[in-house]
């Protein structure tokens, strides 16, 4: 009996590797799906979407299996695996009768395929439920029972209700749903970026990034909290999803911001608001950047054009916020690199890493920027001169400055480094793919109905017609909608339910719109009472979760004046950069700067007056930021360059404290 009792156990001891191997297997299997399509499309881009969708559920369905057997969670394994097998084998399905579902079937369906469907609607909402918890669960549960009983509602939310048997059609059947237009944009476009971050992570670039960041600390006076926002804002772009960048990057800047003397809440506050800025830096934003110029019908780089004034403004603004927050706390600011890393690179070695990322890099904006070929093509090439970059640029170092044996292990070290990105990026991928996959039946269920023309009626009513008010409403909204979700998949719904109405019946420009709601629904990561972001950096830094987020908004506060100052400023978003862009970027810059400036600034001065200071210069910084007019702008940077001066040279001497060994 015991020998059959430890047999029993070496099997199940077994089974986590066995089902990490798969996950490796299956997602290089996926990867050379997505880029066979992407440098062949030898299919349809609908047929394409559903078997993208059947094979990115393989590789999450192995790995969280992986993860719940680790951990003994033998009930959540149960449970996913019956789901993904669902999902998985509806792909399959749908796959190989492909043309007679999509072409010959539209508009009805076979009773087994309704009964899949079924199927398919409860795995989709468990998964949405594992990965992303109650709230999304509620959104995308009660948006489908607003579709099936939305006769039951009076009032102008009201609609005719839809039967059983459309839901199914409309979610699943017709292969629209939840396999529509975001998901085939997932696999088209979004997917082979996410490969090259994975590539990008296996081959140490955040490694770099994070040897740079760690190294200007030495130059400038709170360089252990602009490393904090830098690394964060890089990989924050990249990985989509501001609450899980905030877990992974806070885990490594926050402890040691609180080891340099900085407070709990300041440091998670500072990473918080790195982590959710960093959703709409340019080129990727969180991968939002893919979805809105689909959305918008232009260019993918156009889009990205259009987003350089604003996020230069945003982080402009952040790191002057965290420079003066750094320094408030008199904390040392000083970073040992051995804490970090056991060797310093050569100059040489430093060149190399830059070149072997920076062709890569080249190489997307030739594709994109001036040769123009299509998204797919740039990220196809982009992938392959990573993967030459990355594997033979350090063989070829190891064959100069060691032997060919050295070469040889090198080149099956970096071997490894590729397959661990190609696993990564599927890992990365995947919840994003779900999410999407759930929004998309959100959004089909919401174009039925015809909810986005209901919320521009009750917006315009609540607003009166008044643009100022429109705006802030629709900033709530976008808010509202983005607690608890990843940056793409809040875009796309406020993109849906509230630009839209913005654009007819308030004439703002299309791709200012666009940028408004966008901007907007990321506020959700550090706005209480939820503050995702800020949930998860005051539990790392043992901090009070309410002091995290006053501190994040003081920092973050023009990121709340910006969606409206891009309504009233619009040449500042422009798809084709000028001067007027500059000028209108520059003159909202300085509103922001007034402040940042305001709120953050260690003034040296009795409280009473400290706070009215604060007060006036937020007042002056917001109308200088939004205000329409060139000369108020104009004024109001003159009155705030006064308050700077006299500050300098009334209490400080004209003390610039900036640069290490300058000033106090």
């Amino acid at each position: 009996m015991n020998s059959e009792t430890e047999s029993g156990r070496s099997v199940v001891s077994r089974v986590p590797r066995v089902l990490d191997v798969g996950v490796t297997v299956s997602a290089i299997v996926f990867w050379a799906i997505v880029l066979y399509w992407a440098r062949t499309q030898g299919w349809g881009r609908v047929q394409y979407g559903v078997i993208f969708i059947g094979a990115i559920l393989t590789v999450y369905a192995l790995d969280q299996s992986r993860q719940a057997f680790e951990e003994g969670d033998r009930i959540d394994a149960a449970v996913l695996l019956p789901a993904s097998i669902v999902l998985i084998t509806a792909s399959v399905y749908f796959a190989l009768n492909f043309d007679r579902v999509y072409v010959q079937q539209q508009g009805y369906a076979l009773e087994h395929e309704y009964m899949l469907a079924r199927l398919i609607i409860l795995s989709i909402l468990y998964l949405t439920w594992r990965e992303f918890g109650n709230l999304f669960l509620g959104l995308v549960g009660g948006v489908i029972l607003y579709g099936m009983y939305g006769d039951a509602i009076s009032g102008i939310l009201g609609h005719g209700g839809m039967t059983e048997l459309t839901l199914l059609q409309s979610l699943v059947t017709d292969l629209y749903g939840f396999y529509g237009s975001l998901t085939q944009l997932t696999a088209a476009w979004i997917a082979p970026f996410l490969l090259y971050a994975g590539l990008l992570f296996a081959y140490g670039a955040f490694d770099l990034i994070l040897r740079v960041a760690i190294e200007s600390a030495n130059y400038i006076r709170s360089g252990v909290a602009q490393t904090a926002v830098l690394a964060s804002t890089v990989i924050g772009s990249i990985n989509g999803s501001y609450t899980a960048n905030a877990a992974m990057t806070g885990s490594f800047t926050i402890p040691t911001m609180k080891d340099s003397g900085m407070a709990p809440h300041r440091a998670a506050a500072i990473e918080a608001v790195a982590s959710t800025s960093g959703q709409v830096l340019p080129p990727v934003m969180g991968a939002s950047a893919f979805v809105m110029a689909s959305y918008l019908g232009v260019a993918y780089l156009n889009v990205v054009i259009a987003g350089l004034v604003p996020a230069a403004i945003l982080v402009a603004s952040i790191g002057i916020a965290v420079h003066y927050t750094a320094i408030s706390d008199a904390s040392s600011q000083e970073m040992n690199f051995t804490e970090f890393f056991d060797e310093q690179l050569t100059q040489r070695e430093k060149f190399v890493e830059a070149v072997r990322f920076g062709v890569p890099f080249l190489v997307l904006v030739y594709y994109l920027g001036i040769a123009q070929y299509t998204v797919m093509t740039a990220a196809f090439w982009t992938i392959v001169s990573m993967i030459l970059t990355g594997v033979f640029f350090p063989v070829v170092q190891r064959l100069l400055d060691d032997s060919a044996s050295g070469a040889v292990s090198e080149f099956i070290a970096q071997f490894w480094n590729t397959v661990r990105g190609f696993r990564r990026g599927a890992i990365i991928l995947a919840p994003i793919a779900i999410i999407l996959a759930a929004v998309n039946g959100v959004v089909d269920i919401f174009s039925v109905t015809g909810v986005p023309n209901k919320i521009a009626l009750l917006l315009i009513d609540l607003s009166g017609g008044v643009l100022l008010l429109a705006v802030l409403l629709a900033m709530l909204v976008c808010i509202l909608m983005g607690i608890g979700m990843p940056t793409v998949a809040a875009y796309v719904i406020v993109a849906i339910l509230i630009a839209p109405t913005l654009i007819s019946d308030f004439s703002i420009p299309e791709i200012t719109a666009h940028y408004t709601v966008f901007y907007a629904a990321i506020l959700a990561g550090i706005t209480p009472p939820v503050a995702t972001a800020a949930v998860v950096t005051a539990g790392i830094a043992e901090a009070n979760f309410w002091r995290v987020c006053g501190a994040a908004i003081k920092i973050a506060a023009p990121l709340f004046v910006l969606p409206i100052a891009f309504v009233y400023n619009p040449a500042m978003i422009s798809m084709s950069f000028g001067l007027s862009t500059v000028i209108a970027g520059a003159l909202v810059l300085l509103g922001a700067i007034a402040i940042i400036y305001g709120l953050n600034y260690p003034f040296r001065m009795r409280f009473g007056r400290r706070v009215v200071l604060r007060v006036a210069l937020t007042v002056v910084g917001t109308v200088v930021m939004v205000y329409p007019g060139r000369f108020v702008k104009l004024a109001g940077i003159a009155l705030f360059v006064g308050i700077f001066v006299m500050e300098k040279v009334m209490v400080r001497g004209m003390d610039l404290p900036f640069f290490q060994g300058v000033g106090q």
